[in-house]
């Protein structure tokens, strides 16, 4: 990533220079190393659609996993890493890492200057096993954690792919029929001079607009969805469109433990890598939505005043009745993390299994849905020519 430099440099007083780096942070240090001191520093605006590549960072842990395993040092598996790693930009933070560990930094404060790659649950990963001196079981935990997210996500995902196919093609061929065939309709009306019903001429007065303004009405389409889409990534549309499918009984059901099971997984996995209650909950904000942070900071408050753990969730409605047992029983036997994970992989099950019902009803109901809308179209197009039919017999 290019940034541009000012700075000042006693021997040649105010310079201006470009730094290829990382990020912000490497760039200062940079500079820095070069004993000048940065007076503005600005990101070069790329305007393209090429984006910096970031670490595998399923891939890269599953790597030092094995180099590890192999009996090489920290140090020289991210040395193995680095050479081996053929994408220059890439090959460059590896590089960096490497060179903070000659400077005797832990890796966890080394991978901690480089938040494009590595998220700070990954850091805090880390850190807590620093600690405990189990950095591969960490780095195992983590990868398996990450491996389940996805899986979810795909199944999610996945689900989604057929119902919006559906949809394109109902799209389309509305747009074909609308602009298409009944402009055509519209002409052997109007020569027939046959009067039309109400519902028919509409019908056709939307055709023929489709057949003039055609190229108009696709870049006014087009820009509403571009609007529409804006519009719905804004954060704040987005915790509001939540908020409010959170309200209906079977959705928000759905939605809410979901968001638990994501919660319990996160700070479960936190948990056996040895980080503190409190910090873990801290960490895993960012995984629920706005309706549900309030009891998370008053749950994290409860916890720092010493309560436990298992009892704050209940309290502050962030489990169910099988969560609320099984974290007491976690709690009793001093296996809180591992029973989190439990629980989150339980729920993991039971959302795949809704997600499976869900996209079975939906399926059917929207090939009904466009088959009842192309054929209300087909129906209005035909309808003088059956009303013709019925005069001439």
């Amino acid at each position: 990533m290019q940034f541009t430099v000012k700075a000042t440099d006693w021997g040649r007083g105010v310079v201006v220079c470009d730094v290829d780096a990382l990020d912000e942070a490497d760039a200062r240090r940079q500079i820095a190393a070069q004993g000048r001191s940065v007076i503005a520093l600005s990101a070069q605006r790329s305007f393209g659609w090429r984006r910096s590549p970031r670490l595998p960072l399923v891939g890269f842990s599953q790597e030092l996993v094995a180099l590890l395993d192999a009996g090489l040092s920290l140090v020289e598996a991210i040395d193995t890493l680095t050479e081996k790693e053929g994408n220059p930009e890439v090959r460059r933070g590896l590089e960096q890492i490497r060179s903070r560990l000659f400077e005797g930094r832990t890796l966890s404060a080394a991978i901690e200057e480089f938040p494009g790659s590595f998220p700070p649950l990954y850091v805090a990963t880390v850190r807590a096993s620093e600690r405990t001196g189990d950095l591969r079981e960490a780095l195992v935990r983590f990868v398996t954690y990450q491996q389940q997210v996805d899986v979810l996500r795909k199944k999610v995902i996945s689900a989604s792919i057929y119902p919006l196919v559906l949809c394109a093609a109902g799209l389309l061929v509305t747009l074909f029929l609308l602009g298409y065939v009944v402009p055509r309709f519209s002409g052997i009306y109007e020569d027939l001079g046959s009067n039309l019903p109400v519902a028919s001429m509409l019908l056709m007065k939307w055709g023929l607009m489709l057949q003039q303004h055609g190229l108009r009405t696709l870049v006014l389409g087009a820009a509403a969805m571009a609007g529409l889409v804006y519009v719905a990534m804004r954060p704040v549309v987005r915790a509001t469109v939540i908020e409010r499918i959170i309200r209906i009984p079977a959705v928000g059901r759905q939605l809410r433990t979901y968001q638990l099971a994501r919660l319990y997984r996160t700070v479960g996995m936190l948990l056996r890598g040895g980080t503190p209650a409190p910090t873990a909950l801290k960490m895993s904000e960012g995984l629920l939505s706005a309706a549900l942070r309030p009891a998370l900071a008053e749950a994290l408050r409860e916890v720092r005043e010493g309560q436990s753990l298992a009892t704050v969730l209940e309290r502050n409605g962030l489990t169910t009745t099988v969560a609320a047992r099984m974290l007491r029983v976690g709690e009793r036997s001093g296996n809180m993390g591992e029973m989190m994970e439990r629980i989150a992989a339980f729920y993991d099950e039971e959302l795949a299994r809704a997600v499976d019902i869900l996209t079975r009803l939906v399926e059917p109901l929207l090939m009904a849905a466009i088959g009842l809308l192309i054929g209300f179209i087909v129906v209005l197009m035909y309808f003088p020519i059956f009303e013709l039919a019925g005069m001439l017999q």
